[in-house]
């Protein structure tokens, strides 16, 4: 509240939303935990998986007591013991169409923490459906992606005008190794993209930035809407 760009204000307008979140990996890990400490009124959190040893790296939300409770249980209660206030919603299991309709259109701003091409189509289609920004992030190796679309703008783009194609199978963190660090300041991003959505403030919408850890330098491609985008197009 201390900041002038939110104030009393803008903690109500948190306070009075909820956020998506798909995928409770490294991604979701640390961009849940920001927004429960961020005070937003609801969040609601999707992941089928089971926490396993090899996640603790890089998965902030578990802890090595949580290996093989699912993922959606572990992160229920670590969220609910950083800030109680919170209310969170957890979706355990397969992402089927109508679920993944049913749960975006319960949100004020998603979240896609995934990390394979199908999934994160199906999310984009569901976000343009129902008229919801959506923060996708995206981390492997040393590298890392954040793009923000948002289709109630009129030159909005979405997430299939940048990438048109499903292209080949994503690798995996666990396949090709990350850095843990890599992944949660991706996520920290788009928590903080998701928060100035929320707060009616510039978020970078219409561009992909790329950081190189590495060299700890950053790319940004600005991309538009395409007329012909079988997803968005009017």
């Amino acid at each position: 509240m201390v900041l002038r760009e939110v104030g009393v204000h803008g903690q109500q307008l948190l306070r009075d939303s909820s956020a998506l979140v798909v995928g409770l990996g490294g991604l979701g890990s640390a961009a849940a935990l920001y927004l429960a400490g961020a005070g937003l009124g609801r969040l609601l959190v999707a992941d089928r998986d089971r926490v396993e040893p090899a996640n603790l790296q890089r998965q902030v939300l578990y802890v090595a007591g949580d290996v093989g409770r699912p993922k959606t249980e572990a992160a229920r209660a670590r969220l609910a013991a950083l800030n109680p206030e919170v209310e969170v919603t957890a979706f355990e299991g397969r992402l089927e169409p109508a679920r993944l309709a049913a749960m975006v259109a319960e949100a004020d701003v998603v979240l896609d923490c995934t990390d394979n091409f199908p999934t994160r189509f199906a999310i984009n289609a569901a976000c343009v459906r129902a008229r919801k920004p959506l923060v996708s992030g995206a981390a492997i190796r040393f590298e890392g992606q954040l793009a923000v679309c948002d289709t109630r703008r009129g030159d909005g783009a979405c997430y299939a005008c940048l990438f048109p194609q499903p292209g080949a199978p994503a690798e995996a963190c666990e396949e090709a190794g990350i850095l843990g660090p890599v992944v949660g300041a991706i996520g920290s991003l788009q928590a903080l993209a998701a928060l100035k959505l929320l707060l009616g403030r510039e978020a970078g919408v219409n561009r992909l930035q790329i950081w190189n850890a590495l060299d700890m330098t950053w790319r940004t491609i600005t991309f538009a809407r395409d007329p012909a985008c079988p997803v968005c197009a009017r």
